[in-house]
């Protein structure tokens, strides 16, 4: 063979195969469209993955169909081997020849088996779980306890210290920090009785045999009961997300807005009794927004006006002896501290000490408080929380050992039984994990289907058929079928990362299905070249060898397809470390999917072409022959 014949062999083939793997590249672009419109944490963590593979394709694509066939050009060489004298294809096409052969056959068996696998798969997917994102591990604990809002704070830091030293008592507990109250920020709002603590785990080797983390949490839940102070378990990041975002520092919350505190806290334990019991609901509490201890000084003004005094006299005593006066300030280097002056503790610890505070009058002398106001402590809100110009209030839960969206349903369906109308001007919304779910969700409802149109307009450009372009799309739902099949028994829950997987699975699908058409579609062209194109010429016998030609002749260069994509997968189910939780939901549904597509292309592609084929012949007298090369 002359050099001008390789070229001309080389130069055919790009024709026929550029187009379709240019066009294919394009399709697994489009289906990442979904990726791109993310927002909230989701967007911010995903996109990264969506831009890289995005910029991977473009390239791809450009050379594909550019450097490609020059370099095929100028590194093959010699004699060119026909495709039976490769013995690794002779052996594929031994193994696949009479299974496509069989299929053909019973035609009608081997789509009501896809049929029922379709079917089966769509009843999988309706008992799958449901949350936002799967649980990253971040290697380490945040306990977040609640106690009574009147706590004091030697009472904080003695419960403190006694849930150190519990936690510390755990063999997979490397160390333990804990903080009750506000951090030296100003954007820390806690009160003093909220504990944060921190809990370090030791690595994995060294917890006993069969802990996980779940187990730990379990442990240390049921040792550290301590009446009066309700327990919540959740992670460092994760919690600082949830309380940037949404304003909840567990996974899920229902916000009661209203106009009254008192009839938001009544509504709110409402809320906490209903959804008492509710399977996968732990750490449920309402946030405290009355119980909290105020000092209120009520001055008698008739009183004060028999000794000479004044509102402001009193105030400004007062408010000097309990809160202190500044009475100059002191430099440290670039620091400068104010000195402020005040009674000393022994002072000022009680409400009798309180009342024995001096007033110096003009005419009387020193005279006590008391003889001149009402000292006294009344309840009130230890904090007011407020949102979308109305007082706030919230029940709180975290979701373990169930799946959030069907904890969040049996909640809702408890409470729409249970709760009963809310009084004008109150309202309750759900918020948290739950809240960026539904949003996500929405999202994807209204951007897959346009993905989904867009991919078909691009087949359609690439075939010029509309029933080309939907026999190539039916792909899409049976390599869905696998998916759903991996993420059944693996027992992962539907999440956006599952979500991502079962996006670039669109995109892989339709690749490899395209490819399947080319070559169809080449053995048709064949085909009619031979025999003509007519129902006088040609037989659905025919027709069967040459579909059976096209499929089992070029069967290579699919398998290779499949093969590239499921080698660069499978090594992600045996990931560990950091970051794993996030990838094995995105490749689950991918190697699935991979496996049911491939298997579907190979084997009921081919039985659906011949049925199309023999209908054409047999209504319009000859066949349709797409040239899909231009």
């Amino acid at each position: 063979m002359d050099n001008k014949e390789r070229i001309r062999i080389i130069e055919k083939s790009s024709w026929q195969v550029g187009p379709g793997v240019f066009f294919s590249t394009v399709i697994v672009i489009a289906s990442f469209l979904p990726v791109f419109l993310l927002t909230g944490q989701e967007g911010k963590l995903f996109s990264p993955l969506a831009w890289t593979k995005t910029f991977i394709l473009l390239v791809d694509a450009f050379l594909a169909i550019s450097l490609t066939p020059v370099l095929i050009s100028l590194l093959i060489r010699g004699k060119l081997r026909p495709e039976n004298a490769n013995p690794l294809n002779r052996v594929l096409e031994r193994m696949y020849s009479p299974i496509l052969v069989w299929c053909l056959r019973w035609r009608k068996t081997v789509l009501g088996i896809n049929i029922l696998a379709l079917l089966v798969g769509g009843w999988m997917l309706t008992r799958l779980g449901s949350e936002f994102m799967p649980p990253l591990d971040e290697g380490s604990i945040l306990f977040m306890p609640v106690t009574l809002p009147d706590v004091s704070n030697s009472e904080v830091k003695r419960i403190l210290q006694v849930q150190d030293k519990i936690i510390k008592s755990v063999p997979e507990v490397e160390s333990v920090l804990g903080k009750a109250g506000r951090a030296a920020t100003a954007t820390d709002n806690s009160p003093v009785s909220m504990i944060e603590t921190i809990i370090l785990l030791k690595p994995t080797d060294k917890w006993r045999e069969g802990m996980t983390k779940a187990k730990i949490i379990s442990e240390l839940d049921a040792k550290l009961q301590i009446p009066g102070v309700v327990n919540g378990w959740t992670q460092p990041i994760i919690n600082r997300i949830n309380m940037l975002s949404t304003g909840i520092r567990t996974d899920v919350g229902i916000k009661v807005y209203g106009q009254q505190l008192d009839t938001i806290y009544q509504l709110s334990n409402q809320i906490r009794q209903a959804l008492e019991g509710v399977e996968g609901v732990k750490d449920l509490y309402v946030e405290p927004i009355t119980g909290g201890k105020y000092l209120e000084i009520d001055i008698n003004r008739e009183q004060i006006g028999r000794y000479g005094l004044s509102v402001e006299d009193v105030n400004v005593i007062v408010e000097s002896a309990i809160g202190g006066t500044p009475v100059s300030n002191t430099i440290e280097g670039r620091r400068r501290f104010s000195i402020n002056v005040r009674l000393a503790q022994d002072y000022r610890n009680s409400l009798e000490a309180i009342r024995r505070i001096p007033i110096q009058t003009a005419q009387s002398g020193p005279v006590p408080l008391s003889a001149i106001a009402e000292v006294r402590f009344a309840e009130g809100p230890p904090m007011i929380s407020s949102e979308n110009a109305m007082l706030r209030g919230a029940v709180l839960f975290n979701v373990r050992e169930r799946d959030l969206g069907s904890t969040v349903q049996e909640a809702m369906r408890r409470l729409e039984t249970s709760s009963g109308q809310m009084p004008n001007g109150y309202y309750f919304e759900w918020s948290g994990q739950y809240e960026n779910q539904i949003r996500a969700n929405q999202t994807l409802k209204l951007v897959i289907p346009l993905v989904l149109l867009i991919i078909l307009g691009v087949l359609y450009f690439t075939y010029r058929s509309v029933k080309e372009a939907f026999v190539t799309m039916i792909t899409v739902p049976f390599a869905l079928i696998g998916g759903v099949f991996m993420v059944y028994f693996y027992g992962v829950n539907l999440s956006v990362a599952v979500a991502v997987g079962f996006i670039a699975l669109f995109g892989v699908a339709v690749e490899t299905a395209m490819l399947m058409t080319i070559y169809l579609n080449e053995a048709m062209q064949k085909l009619v070249a031979q025999k003509g194109n007519s129902a006088q010429t040609l037989t659905n016998a025919d027709i069967r060898e040459y579909v059976i030609e096209g499929a089992a002749k070029r069967l290579r260069p699919k398998l290779m397809t499949v093969s590239v994509s499921l080698f660069g997968l499978i090594p992600v189910l045996w990931a560990s470390g950091v970051g794993a939780d996030v990838m094995l939901p995105i490749t689950i549904p991918l190697i699935g999917g991979v496996i049911t597509s491939s298997i579907y292309v190979l084997l009921v592609t081919p039985v659906v072409f011949e049925m199309i084929k023999e209908f054409e012949l047999r209504k319009y007298g000859k066949i349709d022959v797409l040239d899909v090369k231009e």
